[in-house]
C-alpha cells in the first residue's frame, strides 16, 4: 500500500530541498539550502489521509526488461500482475500509463482527453512483431516447426528457438565425443593402425610435424582470443548494467524531486504576497495528475532498481561470473595442452601422450559445448538489440513491449506540460509584484513594507515563458531563475534587531530567502516536470533504448564474437592436434635413428671401395625393408 504520511513543515523542506543541487540551480549563494515556511491546510491533511487508502499495483518495468535480455536471464515466469486486493476497482499506475487516461482529472486539468481512447488511437489495432525476421527459427518445442511470433521474453516457444542456434556446435560435441572416443578404443585396445609406405615415411612425418606446429599455433592463438574477448565482454556486460541501474536511479531521483517541489509550490508566499486562488487550483489539479502518478512510479522504479541489483548479484555475479572462470580456465589448459602435447610428440612419449590425448577428447567437446552457449548468448543479445531498435522506432504500436511499456497519448502529457508552465509564470508574477510594489520603492516610514529600502534598484525575474506559453529570451534588465539568487545577493542589506535595514539594500534577509524559495520552485517545475512527462510519454525508455542499442549493444556483439571465434579455433586447433599427435608420437623411432647412423657412416663395399648404404652378397641387405610400417 503507497502511504504518503503527513509531513511536518521542518522535514518537507529539508527532503524536498535536500535533491536540489546548489551548483544545478538557485539557492542562497553560500551553497546551502533554502528552508520554507510550509502551512499545511487541513486540506492537505485530509488529502493525504485519503490517500493511504490507495492500492498497490505490480508492474514490471522496463529495466529489469532490460537486464535480463542483456545478461540472457529467461523470464519465463513474466506476467503482468494484478493488485492484490482482487476487489480494487482500478489500477492506480494505469491512471498515468494510458490504461484510463487520467481518469482522476476527467473534472480537471486533462478534461478534453480525459474520455479520449488509449494512446494513438487511429493505430491502436495495429500490431507489430519485434525482430520478426531475425527470430524465425525453428522450434524445438513445437516440433521443429518456424517461430513466427517475434522477440518476446516471456514466450517459452522463443527461448527453444533461440536455443536451436547452438544445436549444431551441440551435435558437433556429440559426435566428437562418440566417434573419436570410439577410435581411441580401436586404437589401444584392437590394435588398429593406420599403415604408412616406408618410402613415404619421412614425407609423411615432415608434414605431419608442420601442421601439427600450424594447428598447435592456431589452438594458441585462439586461447589469447578467447582470453582477451571474454575479458572484454565481461567489462562491456558490466559497464551496461550500472548504465542500466544509473539510469533507475536518475529516475527515481527526478520523480522525488518532482513530487516534492510540486508540494511545496502552491504555499509559495512573498512578504505575505501569495499565489492568486486560481493559480492555487492550478496547482492543486497539477498536483492530482503529477503527484500521483509520480508516486506509483517512483515505488515501482524503486522496487525495479532493488530488483535489478539483487538479479545482478543472484545472475551475473553468481552465473556469469562462473562463465567467465569457466572460460579463463579452458583458455588456460588448452594453451598448455597444445604446447607440451606438440613437444611431447616430437619427443615421442607415447605413454604420456596418451594422457594428453583423452584429456583433449573430452576438452574438445567442452570447447563445442561452450561454443554453442556463447551462440546462443549472442543471438539472444542480437534479438534483443533489434527488438528494441524496433520498439524505438514504433513506441505506440501493440507488440511484446507494449504490455510492458504503455505510453500515455502526446496530447495528454503536453496538457500537463502547459499547466506546469502556467504555474512558473503565475509563481515569476507573485515575485516580480514584490519587487515593483516594494522591493524597488521608497514607502513612507509608516508604510506596513517600509524596512528602510535603499539603493540601486533590483532586477525583476524573467519569465521564461511569453504570453503563449512558449521559451522567450531574457530582458537585458531582468534575471534569468538559474542566476536570480546570486544576483539578488548583492541587493540584500543587513538588518537591525528590529528589522530595519541597516546598510544599502533592497530586501531583508528574511524576505531574500522567501524570494529564493519562489525561484527553486520556479527552476524545479521547469527543469523536473519535463522528465517526468517523459516517462509517461515514453520519450525517456525510448532514450534508453536507443542509447544502449546505439553505444552498447555492438561492443557487447562484438566481443561475443570474438569469443566465438577464439572457441572455434580452440576446439578444431586442438581436434587436429589430437590426430596429429597420436600419428607422430607412434613414428617408428628406432628404424629412424638406425637410418640416421647409416646415412652418418661410409662403409666397404663387397669390392672394398667406400660406398653409402650399398649391399653385397646373397641378398642381405642392412637398409629399410620394403614393408609397410605401421603407425
Amino acid at each position: 500500500m503507497i502511504r504518503h504520511p503527513v509531513r511536518h513543515r521542518e522535514s518537507l523542506s529539508s527532503s524536498a530541498l535536500a535533491h536540489f543541487p546548489p551548483s544545478a540551480g538557485p539557492n542562497l549563494g553560500n551553497g546551502q539550502p533554502v528552508f520554507l515556511k510550509i502551512h499545511f491546510t487541513e486540506r492537505e491533511r485530509e488529502r493525504e489521509r485519503e490517500r493511504e487508502g490507495e492500492e498497490e499495483a505490480e508492474m514490471r518495468a522496463f529495466l529489469v526488461l532490460l537486464f535480463l535480455g542483456l545478461s540472457w536471464a529467461p523470464l519465463s515466469s513474466a506476467s503482468p500482475s494484478s493488485p492484490k486486493d482482487g476487489n480494487s476497482g482500478k489500477d492506480p499506475l494505469k491512471l498515468i500509463l494510458g490504461g484510463e487516461n487520467l481518469g482522476p482529472l476527467k473534472n480537471g486539468i486533462s478534461e478534453p482527453s480525459a474520455q479520449a481512447p488509449g494512446p494513438m488511437a487511429d493505430d491502436q489495432n495495429s500490431t507489430i512483431l519485434l525482430a520478426a525476421k531475425r527470430t524465425n527459427r525453428p522450434d524445438i518445442l513445437h516440433g521443429f516447426r518456424r517461430y513466427r511470433n517475434g522477440w518476446n521474453i516471456t514466450d517459452q516457444h522463443y527461448w527453444a528457438s533461440v536455443g536451436f542456434t547452438g544445436t549444431f556446435a551441440f551435435v558437433l560435441a556429440v559426435l566428437w565425443f562418440v566417434l573419436f572416443g570410439l577410435a581411441l578404443m580401436f586404437h589401444y585396445c584392437c590394435g588398429w593402425r593406420l599403415n604408412i609406405k616406408d618410402r613415404d615415411l619421412h614425407h609423411s612425418r615432415r608434414i605431419c610435424l608442420i601442421m601439427l606446429i600450424v594447428f598447435t599455433c592456431a589452438a594458441s592463438v585462439g586461447c589469447i582470443l578467447l582470453s582477451v574477448g571474454q575479458d572484454d565482454f565481461h567489462g562491456e556486460v558490466l559497464h551496461t548494467l550500472k548504465y542500466v541501474v544509473n539510469q533507475s536511479d536518475y529516475t527515481v531521483q527526478t520523480l522525488r524531486n518532482v513530487t516534492d517541489y510540486l508540494s511545496l509550490a502552491k504555499n509559495i508566499s512573498v512578504a505575505q504576497i501569495f499565489l492568486p486562488s486560481n493559480v492555487m487550483n492550478d496547482i492543486d489539479k497539477l498536483n492530482v495528475d503529477l503527484n500521483s502518478a509520480a508516486d506509483t512510479l517512483m515505488e515501482k522504479t524503486s522496487e525495479n532498481s532493488a530488483k535489478i541489483r539483487k538479479v545482478f548479484n543472484a545472475v551475473y555475479v553468481n552465473i556469469a561470473s562462473s562463465w567467465r572462470s569457466a572460460l579463463i580456465t579452458v583458455a588456460a589448459v588448452m594453451l598448455l595442452l597444445a604446447l607440451v602435447g606438440l613437444l611431447l610428440s616430437i619427443l615421442g612419449h607415447r605413454n604420456a601422450i596418451l594422457i594428453f590425448v583423452v584429456s583433449g577428447w573430452l576438452l574438445v567437446a567442452v570447447t563445442f559445448v561452450l561454443c554453442g552457449v556463447f551462440v546462443i548468448f549472442n543471438n539472444t543479445i542480437a534479438d534483443t538489440c533489434l527488438a528494441m531498435q524496433e520498439w524505438v522506432e514504433n513506441p505506440h504500436a501493440e507488440s511484446a513491449l507494449s504490455n510492458i511499456l504503455p505510453c500515455v497519448d502526446q496530447k495528454t502529457t503536453n496538457q500537463t506540460l502547459v499547466q506546469s508552465k502556467q504555474v512558473i509564470n503565475d509563481m515569476v508574477n507573485v515575485v516580480n509584484q514584490f519587487i515593483y510594489t516594494y522591493a524597488n520603492t521608497y514607502p513612507s516610514k509608516d508604510s506596513h513594507y517600509y524596512y528602510n529600502q535603499s539603493g540601486p534598484m533590483m532586477p525583476a525575474l524573467c519569465y521564461p515563458f511569453d504570453s503563449e506559453l512558449r521559451d522567450r529570451q531574457c530582458g537585458p534588465q531582468e534575471v534569468s531563475i538559474a542566476n536570480a539568487s546570486l544576483v539578488w545577493q548583492n541587493y540584500t542589506c543587513e538588518v537591525s534587531p528590529f528589522g530595519l535595514c541597516i546598510t544599502e539594500g533592497r530586501v531583508t534577509p528574511e524576505i531574500y530567502t522567501q524570494l529564493v524559495g519562489a525561484v527553486n520552485e520556479s527552476y524545479a517545475l521547469e527543469h523536473y516536470t519535463p522528465p517526468l512527462l517523459s516517462l509517461q510519454n515514453c520519450n525517456f525508455v525510448r532514450d534508453t533504448f536507443q542509447d544502449i542499442t546505439s553505444n552498447y549493444c555492438p561492443p557487447l556483439q562484438r566481443y561475443l564474437r570474438i569469443v566465438n571465434a577464439g572457441l572455434g579455433l580452440i576446439s578444431i586447433g586442438v581436434l587436429l592436434c589430437l590426430l596429429l599427435w597420436t600419428f607422430y608420437a607412434n613414428r617408428p623411432q628406432r628404424e629412424e635413428v638406425f637410418a640416421k647412423m647409416r646415412l652418418s657412416l661410409p662403409t666397404k663395399g663387397c669390392d672394398g671401395s667406400k660406398s653409402r648404404h650399398k649391399s653385397c652378397g646373397n641378398g642381405d641387405q642392412n637398409g629399410p625393408s620394403t614393408a609397410d610400417t605401421a603407425v
